[in-house]
Parts: structure tokens; sequence; C-alpha cells
């Protein structure tokens, strides 16, 4: 019996926010702060298959940095206070809204990839050989002609 048969499926988004093994929800996911483990030490599922990419970082940089630059530039042009006051507001929610997602959101991209089971893509070659016989609007030498049709 297949190992993934024994393991319920659990959602993405509980075990990935909280940095748990998406097969078993139990073991950790990550040593260190961003740094995947090898393997879980609950169920030993390899995480070779995990590759977030840039995915986080992008996600924070839309959901997270955008809002808190705007936020820093609205308090320059509104109020237009002293460098110390950006200091103690806009670099703070600068890196509070930037850092600490990170993991969460790193965990969660994860996860899906095994709860979806995502792998790398690739080319259909005999989809290929189809593509003309699917699509009218593809010009066949082959295809016999409609009475009234003139080539």
């Amino acid at each position: 019996m297949p190992l993934e048969l024994q393991w319920p499926p659990l959602s993405p988004i509980r075990t990935g926010w909280r940095g748990r093994c998406p097969r078993c929800g139990m073991g950790h996911l990550f040593q260190g702060f961003l740094t995947l483990r090898p393997q879980c030490e609950v169920c030993e599922l390899d995480y070779s298959f995990a590759d977030p990419a840039d995915g986080p970082a992008f996600f924070i940089m839309m959901f997270g940095c955008l809002p808190s630059m705007l936020f820093a530039v609205w308090l320059q042009t509104a109020y237009q206070p002293a460098l110390w006051i950006h200091l103690f507001t806009s670099l703070p929610l600068l890196l509070v809204t930037c850092l600490l997602p990170l993991r969460p959101v790193k965990g969660w991209l994860v996860n899906s990839q095994y709860f979806h089971k995502a792998q790398e893509g690739s080319i259909d070659r005999d989809w290929q050989g189809k593509k003309a016989t699917k699509h009218p609007h593809v010009l066949r030498t082959d295809a016999p002609e409609m009475p009234g049709e003139e080539r």
C-alpha cells in the first residue's frame, strides 16, 4: 500500500502557515527562518519536490511592501516629517509587513505544491501532432474538399 494512502489530505493553508509537514501535519517544514528541511522528522516525507522559487517574495512585495511604501510616500507628501519620523514609523512598518509573512507564505506555497501534486511543466508531444486536426482555423492540405469549395 503506498504511503500517500495512509495519510489524510490536509489543508495547505493550515499546515503551511504553521510551518508543518504537508503530509502528516506534525513534522516541521523549516530549519532556520526560510531554509527547508531535507525531510519530515515524523513521516520522512522528502521535501525535494518543493520549489516555491520567488513566489513568497512576490506575494509579500505586492501585498505588504507596496502598501507600506505607499504609506511612507503619503506621510512624506502630507506632513513632510523629519527623517527620524520615518525611521520610527515607515521603516518598522516596512520590516513587519515584509519579513513576518515570508515564512508562512513560503510554507503555504510548498504545501500547496504537495497538495496539488504540482511538478515541473512539460510539453506533450502527442498534443503537438493532433493540434492541426482539432483547430478548424488551421489550413489542412490533406483535408477533402467541401462541395462548392475551390482550391
